[in-house]
């Protein structure tokens, strides 16, 4: 294998290595059964000696192109935008590039879409879907390997990565509870969807109140189309207009939720003492709101390595013939100044 100074070749890592050739090829092939003290020794040959890999020689002997594509919905939205980032970081380390598809709508379109993404010569894809129906992902093209992230469709044969929507919304929810709030509305559910996310992070709100003995009141109850910051201060004001009384709120993503808190201080309403706030995401505007945005952290680091991890062993396995996946990602519930207890919050100051 030549390299593109032309100088330095494989016979001179192996000398320096003191290793066979043989090895410094497998190492640098990703072959996973080589030993991480030998991995060391090559790998430091190679920067010492300034070798550089003939990436095209490689791809075509081992059939691969070392690139994972990535499909989300929407890049502008900052959870996808940090869980790319995320993937493109756990890709690195196991030694591949990652191209981003952005799907846009959800639906058969967006299956397409991921389905499409086979012409770019990917080795697999990871595809966090937006909201597809119940059989949609039943239509996923897995002639080369994919992972799903999200909720698990019964139909799909694909790998899933999950997150925990209800216990994490159940959590929130028993958190402004717990914190004494009284009426607690919730934004972002959806009538149209009854089997995805949305539906699941309300029925972890619907169970907190069962478990606390509240009523669920359909006035506390707002339906948004998109989870946008936007989206979040328009659902605030129908609130309001309505003359809903609320001093609690459960947005379904930090979007909404900043959107929301916005608007409500633009309403003269205080938060977190006339209103305590919970997002869902802990993207990185979440830390820097004023107040701070009370969140849960859905474990997107763990959801990328674990993502970017089963999809190589498929990629790199494709003898295994195994059952799908599902692995589940735990959470934490993240408790900053928009939700300060209600006795705290209103306590005078000194």
């Amino acid at each position: 294998m030549s390299t593109q100074n032309g100088s330095v070749t494989m016979q001179d890592v192996a000398a320096l290595a003191k290793v066979s050739v043989k090895t410094v090829s497998n190492v640098l092939s990703g072959y996973e059964h080589v030993s991480a003290k030998m991995r060391a020794r090559v790998m430091a040959a190679v920067t010492e000696l300034n070798y550089e890999i003939n990436v095209s020689a490689r791809n075509l002997r081992t059939g691969r192109t070392q690139v994972l594509g990535l499909a989300v919905p929407e890049l502008s939205q900052a959870y996808f935008a940090e869980l790319a980032d995320a993937v493109i970081r756990a890709a690195k380390e196991r030694n591949y590039t990652v191209l981003i598809e952005q799907t846009t709508t959800g639906g058969p379109d967006e299956i397409s879409t991921v389905s499409a993404m086979r012409r770019h010569a990917i080795d697999g894809v990871i595809f966090s879907p937006f909201a597809p129906e119940s059989g949609d992902l039943s239509r996923l093209d897995l002639e080369f390997p994919v992972v799903v992230l999200g909720d698990r469709d019964a139909v799909s044969p694909a790998d899933h990565i999950t997150m925990s929507n209800v216990a994490a919304v159940k959590a929130a929810t028993d958190h402004l509870i717990e914190s004494g709030r009284s009426r607690i509305a919730v934004i972002g559910s959806d009538p149209h969807d009854p089997v995805g996310t949305a539906a699941l992070r309300f029925r972890g709100y619907a169970e907190s109140l069962r478990e606390h003995g509240r009523d669920l009141v359909s006035d506390l109850v707002c339906s948004v189309q998109l989870w946008h910051r936007a989206d979040g201060a328009a659902a605030v004001e129908r609130l309001l207009e309505r003359g809903v009384e609320f001093d609690g709120l459960v947005c379904f993503n930090d979007a909404l939720a900043l959107g929301a808190m916005a608007r409500l201080q633009q309403l003269g309403r205080r938060v977190p003492d006339d209103v305590g706030v919970v997002g869902f995401d802990d993207i990185e505007d979440s830390r820097f709101s004023t107040p701070s945005l009370t969140t849960v952290s859905p474990g997107r680091e763990e959801i990328a390595r674990l993502a970017v991890d089963t999809l190589v062993r498929r990629i790199e396995h494709p003898g295994q013939r195994d059952v799908p996946v599902d692995l589940a990602v735990g959470y934490e519930l993240v408790v900053r100044g928009s939700s300060t207890p209600l006795s705290a919050a209103r306590a005078p100051s000194r």
